[in-house]
């Protein structure tokens, strides 16, 4: 089982340059421990996303390791337009040396994609167009669309990925409705969600995984991410996480709460670290109980693959370091 690693790159405390040089100082420690995927989010006007350009983040990235895979969880699609981002992809998976991830949605905000001018509304058709097109020019030396949102003639397509005919899909999913694509492209999942619920998706998946032929070994990965925090000791452990996933919460809110809205009740974290956990959304302890609550909910979810949260809110970057080195020595061999 792989482990990898989310990171909504939110802003704590102190200058954003110096932020940026010590981020980037622990993704090179999480690619030298062994972790399998570097994955980071995309958000815009807001604190939780320092990393608004996953392109130009990710080609940082790519220079400072040489073994993890990377990749945005998600591009927003409607935010972008499909000649661009297929240069992008193609010039972060040849600079990555074929390491690239793929993640793509429409959005999780609303409030963000409306900055951009776009109606949230169109939000769905035009990520499915994108995609499309984006999938039709990364296999291909001529791109010829024809499309509600886009359309292209005969437009040459001068790079190519290094993975053909493009980087594995990733999708964030939270509903068994998009199970079928997902399976039809044989996309990777990753999902919030508590174990319950989390394992009825991975169980619907698998159905349409095989309902198509495909062997049991090939599945696709699927995945939950969780806030995770060791230390020495309970205490130690609680005392970094809690005020740290208060910063990250308020941040993960601002932009809903200054436009007088919320997320849907299954996007809204807790609002306090210890009911985050009780609900089975983050751990925080020594390296041992850490490995029993993972272990439980690799199990109790039908996991193949893990994502954790090392860093988030004001927490010091040598805490999250400390939690990665421990997870790689104690826990990650047991998993």
């Amino acid at each position: 089982m792989d482990i990898g690693v989310f990171d909504h790159v939110d802003q704590g405390s102190g200058p954003l340059g110096g932020f940026y040089t010590d981020r980037l100082r622990l993704i090179a420690d999480y690619d030298r421990l062994g972790f399998y995927c570097y994955h980071v989010a995309e958000h815009h006007a807001t604190p939780l996303g320092a990393a608004p350009s996953p392109s130009v983040w990710l080609s940082a990235v790519a220079q400072r390791t040489s073994r993890i895979k990377l990749g945005p969880l998600v591009y927003t699609l409607p935010l972008y337009h499909p000649l661009r981002l297929i240069d992008e992809i193609c010039m972060l998976d040849q600079m990555s040396g074929g390491r690239l991830q793929l993640g793509v949605g429409r959005g999780i905000s609303p409030i963000e994609v409306g900055y951009f001018g776009i109606d949230p509304a169109d939000g769905p058709a035009m990520y499915a167009e994108a995609l499309e097109v984006i999938l039709r020019g990364l296999a291909t030396d001529s791109l010829t669309y024809q499309g509600k949102f886009y359309q292209f003639c005969d437009i040459p397509i001068t790079l190519q990925p290094v993975q053909r005919p493009h980087p594995p899909l990733w999708y964030g999913l939270g509903r068994p409705e998009g199970l079928p694509w997902a399976a039809d492209n044989a996309c990777n999942i990753v999902g919030n969600l508590p174990a319950a619920p989390m394992r009825a998706l991975t169980d619907r998946y698998r159905e349409e995984w095989a309902a198509r032929g495909h062997p049991a070994a090939t599945q696709p990965k699927m995945a939950v991410s969780r806030h995770v925090v060791i230390a020495d000791t309970t205490e130690e452990a609680l005392a970094i996480a809690r005020p740290a996933y208060r910063k990250w919460r308020e941040s993960f809110l601002i932009l809903w709460l200054k436009n007088g809205q919320l997320p849907t009740p299954a996007a809204i974290f807790p609002e306090t670290f210890d009911e985050a956990a009780a609900t089975g959304r983050a751990v925080a302890g020594t390296a041992d109980q850490v490995h029993e609550f993972l272990h439980a909910t690799v199990r109790d979810a039908g996991l193949n693959y893990l994502l954790c949260r090392f860093m988030f809110g004001d927490m010091p970057v040598s805490a999250a370091m400390h939690s990665a080195q421990a997870f790689a020595a104690e826990v990650m061999p047991h998993l």
